[in-house]
């Protein structure tokens, strides 16, 4: 995996005293919005997650977990997500492109971001979505052209992030970016 690449350790789980015990937190996505919202709720990972969170365990999430950080969806019908970070996440309306948005777009810095260190100006990165987050500027922390803006990476400005785009998938930058998430400390926040 590219965790264990960059000499990290990652354990998969829906065990709230693993989660509560690890040093950090990883919230994939797959499948729907509320699909995924669902899920979280009806196993009460949500709440574990929301009060780990509160206790500033960091947390990433990628793809849909990265859209399950934001305030709700419109993805098919309105649906509440973890609410860690303002905004919502709706349908990628560019009528003259290609959706979903598939592909490698180049990342551009917002704010300064501990998991840009070591980053150049001119990274790349693979994305795989029809639906985008709409947020405020102060948590939006990278974006990529794709008609308009796209969050590409956003954070509450302390230890919550969100990845658009599949770290995994994305090379040398993705790798970059989950070492710098894997080396975050306590004492960055």
């Amino acid at each position: 995996s590219s965790i264990g690449f960059i000499g990290a350790e990652a354990k998969v789980t829906s065990d709230p005293e693993e989660i509560k015990n690890a040093d950090k937190l990883i919230l994939p996505g797959v499948r729907a919005f509320a699909d995924a919202a669902l899920k979280l709720k009806e196993s009460g990972l949500d709440i574990v997650i929301k009060e780990e969170a509160a206790r500033g365990k960091e947390l990433m999430g990628i793809c849909l977990g990265m859209q399950l950080l934001f305030e709700k969806s419109y993805e098919f019908e309105e649906c509440k997500g973890l609410g860690l970070i303002g905004g919502y996440v709706d349908k990628i309306n560019e009528p003259d492109l290609v959706i979903p948005h598939m592909g490698w777009n180049k990342l551009v810095y917002n704010h300064d971001c501990p998991l840009f260190d070591g980053l150049g100006n001119d990274e790349y990165v693979y994305f795989v979505h029809s639906y985008k987050a709409f947020c405020d500027n102060k948590n939006l922390y990278a974006y990529c052209e794709y008609g308009s803006k796209v969050p590409a990476v956003v954070s509450d400005g302390r230890y919550i992030f969100g990845c658009q785009f599949h770290p995994e998938k994305s090379g040398k930058t993705g790798l970059k970016i989950l070492e710098n998430f894997a080396k975050l400390s306590q004492e960055v926040k």
